[in-house]
């Protein structure tokens, strides 16, 4: 079954140059990217749903093929919405291959069609994470290099 559409979700808590060059990168493999932003009732997120999606639509703005939404509920109905089987995870290390492996078969227990494509960012960017941006600007750091100009400035804006 060949699909058009990939589903890339996450707390996106912020938006990173990392998610933002695999987004780039899927866009040139399908079609279509549905960037699909947790609510994350789980974590407390910096920023609230409807500011992690603006911020992720001004980020990904240039990519002609991506559509930010938010996203609740289970990830294969929210994939199925979009009429799609296959969703985008990124590894940056090999500490991330064991839970998304984990999830990877959870999810095609339950939906059998549903496929997980993997991406590493490139080497430039592969150490960058939304939980050690958030520290470094929490604690009065530049982000700049390692978010979306946009992103940077509203981190600066947490810091008051």
């Amino acid at each position: 079954m060949l699909t058009h559409t990939v589903v890339y979700p996450g707390t996106f808590d912020p938006i990173t140059n990392g998610h933002v060059d695999l987004v780039e990168r899927a866009a040139k493999l399908f079609e279509r990217v549905v960037v699909a932003v947790a609510t994350s009732e789980k974590k407390t997120p910096l920023f609230s749903l409807e500011a992690r999606v603006e911020l992720a639509q001004t980020a990904l703005g240039h990519v002609s093929a991506v559509e930010v939404v938010p996203f609740n509920g289970l990830l294969i109905d929210f994939v199925r919405q979009y009429d799609s089987h296959c969703v985008l995870r990124g590894l940056r290390a090999v500490a991330d291959f064991e839970y998304e492996f984990q999830l990877a078969n959870m999810n095609r227990a339950m939906s059998p069609s549903f496929e997980s494509v993997f991406l590493t960012p490139s080497a430039e960017l592969s150490y960058i994470s939304s939980s050690l941006v958030r520290e470094i600007a929490a604690l009065g750091g530049d982000v700049s290099r390692f978010v979306p100009t946009n992103v940077a400035e509203a981190l600066r804006g947490t810091q008051s």
